[in-house]
């Protein structure tokens, strides 16, 4: 394994700070480094011990776990939970940097105590009326799981809702706010609502504004159910120059419920600063697809929080609260076994709305989602579906031709759009996937190809910069304009003026806000983006391109993730021999939050 520079110095330092010229020491600093810096919380040394690994070209042998402790023990600079040293070694044989440590102390133990911390005092009648006058009719046999997860946000001040896209998580947020709303006595709940990036906050807010129209609930009920999504940074209050924010413990939240969507896309770091900014007795609601990509920066939290492989089981206590709220009942444990504080906590909604049985991309990502690359295969290349599609991806010196088609059909209506406003929306309706962004497969590559075919038709002029129509995609927060990592916007040249050009991108508003070239941040050309920038994003169609060789960056939940993202159609690109590897490759990511909300690791210290 290869050591970045900032793995090198750091190992560096804890050696001088330790007055050790102990070899361990220094490999297992620089591989706690870089355990964060690949996406862990943490390093399982029970992962290396007694094994022979390579670091940097030199093969080193590590002892046992037992020695592996003790010399770490000596050193000076690693201590146990509780001691502040600059790693720390907890019972399970995981070391952290003491930052990713506390961290993730202080999440579990927040939300252990919300989850055990019942809601106000709820009025029965009142809510099951509620239930009744917001859910009606039947949602088809079995259980109704959004009225589940309505039931448990109401009940207690922490819940997670998980679900694919389509399974109905937005429109039963908004219910639970208006049922929130409906059993406040006296002053209002003041509630928030933030989401990772500026895209996913405008998507929740489209979504909440067209919801809420529609809504079984009186006006005044209606009128209090908020529209303005925040991200989670702006909620927070940035400190510019700083990694801390405004709020935090010393500064809390003025606000009685949080809501977060798209928590998928969460780190460790911004959810645990989140959570220490929310009042004691604040509820916090996560939204988000427990499957999809983990987030970009260290931590799989969502995947953590909902405990990866247990079974949906709740208290005998919550499932005698569902069936007098609604008649449904939900798996109960019956033997009188101690339940987690969690456990009624956490909601898997199952029912596709978007997706239904005829649905490839629904089929498709299904299967992958469930590691059956094989059947994935079978249904993208068969004929049963005339929305999904599978091509086997053309070599560099034919990518562009390859691309004309799609290319054109997909981007021309966005081009030719009279206003901003028609742009901005045109232009979602396909994107350009990659799973990765070197190489002529990846972003850098694909954006150059589609360009040279859009000029070729004479759709852009790219020999200008600020060519009408150039998509472009922020890439560094600008918080006095604003503008934040993954906002995307459109050059338009406003003819009806002296055509200078602006950058338009959606107001939070709504309507457009115009941004001259000059002033934008850091950006990039975004015909093609990665998957991973396209989480929070929905199109109609896309294109999803794997490069012709494996990876470590493929992976199921990439695929899965690429191809959800679209509402009407997908087609993809590859091999079969690098689609089928990623499939059977999860993402693993190390960390102790899993086993310390869920009982099986140190209980968490105040």
């Amino acid at each position: 394994m290869e050591l970045s520079a900032i793995d090198r110095h750091f190992a560096d330092f804890l050696s001088r700070e330790g007055g050790s010229a102990s070899p361990l020491l220094r490999v297992v600093a620089a591989l706690v480094s870089r355990a964060v810096g690949c996406g862990n919380i943490c390093l399982d040394l029970e992962e290396i011990a007694e094994r022979e690994i390579e670091v940097d070209g030199e093969g080193i042998r590590v002892p046992g776990i037992a020695a592996v402790r003790r010399s770490l023990a000596e050193s000076g600079v690693v201590g146990v939970p509780g001691d502040f040293r600059p790693l720390v070694l907890d019972n399970g044989n995981r070391i952290y940097l003491y930052r990713y440590w506390q961290y993730e102390r202080d999440l579990a133990r927040i939300l252990l105590e919300k989850g055990g911390t019942p809601g106000d005092e709820i009025d029965e009648p009142l809510l099951r009326e509620g239930i009744g006058r917001l859910f009606p009719g039947n949602a088809g046999p079995g259980t109704d799981w959004q009225k589940v997860a309505t039931l448990a946000a109401v009940r207690k001040r922490f819940c997670v809702i998980s679900g694919g896209p389509g399974t109905g998580k937005t429109s039963t947020v908004v219910k639970i706010i208006a049922l929130l709303l409906e059993q406040a006595r006296g002053e209002l709940p003041r509630i928030a609502l933030a989401a990772p990036t500026g895209k996913s906050a405008a998507r929740l807010r489209e979504s909440i504004h067209a919801m809420k129209e529609n809504l079984s609930c009186s006006a005044a009920v209606r009128a209090g159910i908020p529209e303005d999504v925040s991200t989670i940074h702006r909620l927070l209050g940035v400190v510019r120059g700083s990694v801390r924010f405004r709020h935090g413990t010393g500064n809390r939240l003025p606000h009685d419920v949080v809501i977060v969507d798209e928590a998928s896309m969460v780190a460790l770091p911004l959810m645990a600063k989140l959570a220490a900014a929310l009042p004691d007795r604040a509820r916090l609601i996560l939204l988000g697809d427990r499957d999809q990509l983990a987030s970009v920066e260290a931590g799989a939290v969502l995947g953590d929080i909902c405990g990866s492989g247990r079974s949906e089981q709740f208290s005998a206590e919550f499932s005698a609260f569902v069936a007098r709220m609604t008649g449904d009942e939900v798996p109960a444990d019956r033997h009188g076994e101690a339940m987690g504080p969690l456990s009624d906590s956490l909601v898997i909604l199952k029912k596709n709305y978007r997706f239904g049985a005829d649905s490839g991309i629904g089929s498709v990502g299904n299967a992958v989602n469930a590691g059956e690359g094989k059947e994935a295969l079978k249904l993208l290349v068969g004929e049963e579906f005339s929305d999904v599609a599978w091509r086997n991806v053309p070599k560099p010196e034919g990518l562009g031709k390859a691309l004309a088609g799609a290319v054109a059909a997909g981007y021309g209506a966005y081009l030719g759009a009279g206003s901003p406003e028609e742009a901005l929306r045109s232009f979602d309706s396909f994107r350009v996937l990659c799973a990765v962004r070197q190489g002529p497969h990846g972003v850098a590559g694909l954006n150059a190809l589609v360009e040279g075919v859009l000029a070729g038709k004479g759709l852009i002029d790219p020999r200008q910069r600020w060519y009408h129509g150039r998509p472009v995609m922020v890439t560094v927060n600008d918080y006095n304009l604003g503008l934040f990592n993954g906002d995307v916007g459109v050059v338009f040249h406003d003819r009806s003026a002296d055509g200078t050009p602006s950058v338009c991108f959606p107001s939070p508003g709504g309507g457009v806000r115009k941004v001259p070239p000059v002033r934008l941040p850091p950006h990039e050309t975004v015909y093609a983006m990665t998957v991973h920038k396209s989480q929070g994003s929905e199109f109609d169609r896309l294109l999803l391109v794997l490069p012709p060789h494996d990876s470590a960056p493929l992976t199921r939940e990439l695929i899965y993730t690429g191809i959800t993202r679209a509402k009407k159609g997908v087609e993809l690109w590859g091999t079969e021999d690098v689609f089928l590897d990623a499939v059977a490759r999860r993402i693993v990511r190390t960390s102790g939050l899993g086993e310390a909300l869920w009982g099986d690791g140190e209980p968490p210290p105040r």
